[in-house]
């Protein structure tokens, strides 16, 4: 079939939508329509060249919702007009990491994945004959994306598109952050250091944990009283003196649990150095930049502070996004605010520049 998608042929240049051929889905694999995709950092960083793992020509895109068109062999997990919410972290639920309970990073589909091919090795998507590749796994800029079953998670119909998409990344990160990475204590004091998507997720999933106190820490004072919407007890404007700040007010011991959500490396270093003495847990959800490091001064771990990662909030993606998405459906969880602006697949780059600018949360694509 011939749909439209916004294609990245070079790093650094803008998205050019054009048309594509997409080829029906194979054995395990679910040709979706989208209905909206967030535009996500994930994309602009691997637009600008600067992940070291991208590829072109490809077609971006991964934080997406939309309705099962039809499936191929073997796919049992989903049907035609299922709403999904696609997952660039799959869930094989067989795989050693899946059995394991330990980590939400399947093994199943990872090599290929990486390389910008489905699970076979090939790809869906072309142009003239020749091979586009998939973005994530996901390719979600587009009309129509063909994904594997492993990789959908079925949300309720009732779930608004727009909503359901948030879901794909930036929230369920921040939200699972909180809850199931820090595993945040009832009464705890939190730290979250950025207010974006993946922050004010952060600042949700603390207060869905019922922490007593949650501080969030940003340079915009328009995030800052989305925050205060999502649960902040505390909002403060960022500066170098942050962390002594926290220690001031955590009687010079540092807060039960902090957040990064920037993907800047000092503030990661702040949020490890505003931890508590003797059980602090700092967990980072931001995406340093290329060749970046992390330098932690060890005093601070052995005086009994803990660092982890935090990859797609250890969501396990079909299983629990369906469960984050009741959260919103319930009334738990506010989604709409973080929806700044809907934009058309033509002005995907327009989007892009709106992220830029730091202008609102989440731009999200709106098809018809």
């Amino acid at each position: 079939m011939r749909i439209k998608a916004a294609v990245l042929e070079r790093f650094g240049e803008p998205l050019a939508v054009c048309e594509l051929d997409l080829a029906e889905p194979r054995r395990g694999e679910v040709l979706v329509r989208l209905e909206a995709c967030g535009i996500c950092h994930t994309d602009m960083y691997t637009a600008s060249g600067a992940d070291p793992s991208g590829y072109a020509p490809t077609v971006l895109g991964h934080e997406g919702a939309g309705i099962v068109e039809r499936v191929g062999e073997d796919v049992t997990s989903v049907s035609p007009g299922d709403r999904v919410v696609t997952l660039f972290a799959p869930q094989c639920r067989q795989c050693e990491h899946c059995r394991s309970g330990r980590t939400n990073l399947c093994l199943a589909i990872r090599e290929q994945q990486n390389k910008g091919y489905l699970p076979d090795g090939t790809t869906r998507l072309s142009r003239d004959g020749e091979p586009i590749r998939h973005f994530m796994g996901t390719s979600t800029f587009a009309q129509y994306t063909v994904m594997p079953e492993i990789a959908l998670a079925v949300v309720p119909p009732e779930a608004a598109p727009e909503c359901a998409a948030l879901f794909a990344c930036g929230l369920s990160t921040g939200l699972g952050a909180a809850i199931n990475t820090a595993q945040v204590q009832e009464g705890s004091t939190c730290v979250v250091f950025g207010a974006g998507m993946v922050g004010l997720g952060a600042v949700a999933g603390c207060r869905l944990r019922g922490a007593g106190r949650i501080i969030c820490v940003d340079r915009s004072p328009q995030r800052l009283r989305l925050a205060r919407e999502q649960g902040a007890t505390d909002t403060w404007l960022a500066d170098e003196d942050t962390v002594a700040r926290v220690l001031e007010e955590t009687r010079g011991f540092g807060a039960d649990y902090t957040f990064e959500a920037t993907g800047l490396v000092a503030v990661m270093r702040q949020a490890v150095e505003a931890a508590r003495m003797g059980w602090g847990l700092c967990t980072i959800a931001g995406v340093a930049g290329k060749g970046e490091t992390l330098e932690i001064i060890p005093r601070y771990l052995i005086t009994g502070r803990r660092v982890c990662g935090s990859s797609f909030g250890g969501v396990r993606g079909r299983d629990q996004v369906p469960e984050l998405v009741g959260l919103y459906l319930s009334g738990e969880l506010d989604v709409e605010p973080f929806i700044s602006h809907r934009l058309t697949l033509q002005q995907v780059n327009d989007g892009f520049s709106l992220m830029e600018r730091q202008e609102g949360i989440r731009s999200v694509i709106v098809f018809d």
